[in-house]
């Protein structure tokens, strides 16, 4: 029974549509909560895969999240391991951070759906070729990761050119979200830190904009989503 190690920063972000698929597969996960113990130092020894999910703080917050630097360490020794690592949204910058990239305010904050074009070395991918050109992702991020040094760049969106990277053969960088559904979304719009950026968006945010268009494009994330993760866990077969 393979072990996954799933670093969560906070209640709200969770595996969502990616929890049943690893299930499935016969996965034991155990979490770290550092909303709960922010003076954990996680140790990846005996974990055959680590999930680094996302969060409402950015990279640089050290000081008020010491739990940061503790699991930048943690990343490293993943990928020295050589054990399949995946980053949503903070966790892809924190795993751009382990690998020497810098990780910046992007120009504008994305918050909703966005049209994620697949680059042609994405195309290529074993997780993104069943991509079309373009494919309509939920997003929530104000900031941006560079492509890590010897990292493969897989996608973009207009305003913001970095949305996903490969290190190696098994570490995956995601900016965007594939693991929500209609629920997830609903609480990500109601939740205090999210309802502050929303009011202080003037009105940019429209949070019912973004229930119609839930409506129009969950069913086709969760079927892309699906083949994705599935993508993800068949690396586990050679770790």
């Amino acid at each position: 029974m393979p072990r996954l190690l799933v670093f969560q920063h906070v209640a709200f972000e969770i595996l969502g549509t990616l929890n049943p698929l690893l299930k499935k597969s016969g996965f034991r996960i155990r979490y770290v909560n550092f909303e709960r113990d922010p003076d954990a130092v996680p140790n990846v020894d005996g974990y055959h895969g680590l999930v680094v999910l996302g969060g409402p703080m950015n990279v640089d917050q050290v000081e008020a999240h010491p739990h940061l630097a503790a699991e930048v360490s943690a990343i490293r020794q993943a990928i020295e391991g050589d054990i399949p690592v995946l980053g949503i949204c903070l966790g892809a910058q924190l795993i751009a951070r382990a690998l020497g990239a810098p990780v910046t305010v992007n120009p504008e904050k994305e918050i909703g759906w966005y049209d994620v074009a697949v680059s042609d070395a994405g195309r290529e991918d074993p997780l993104f070729a069943h991509f079309a050109d373009t494919e309509k992702i939920f997003q929530w991020h104000g900031d941006t990761f560079a492509i890590p040094a010897g990292a493969t760049h897989l996608a973009s969106t207009p305003s913001c050119r970095h949305q996903a990277f490969r290190h190696g053969d098994k570490v995956y960088g995601f900016q965007f979200h594939m693991e929500v559904d209609e629920p997830l979304i609903e609480r990500w719009l109601t939740v205090p830190v999210h309802q502050e950026e929303i009011r202080a968006s003037d009105g940019r945010i429209e949070p019912d904009r973004i229930r119609a268009e839930t409506d129009t494009h969950i069913r086709s994330l969760k079927r892309l989503a699906r083949r994705t993760f599935e993508g993800f866990i068949r690396l586990f077969e050679d770790a």
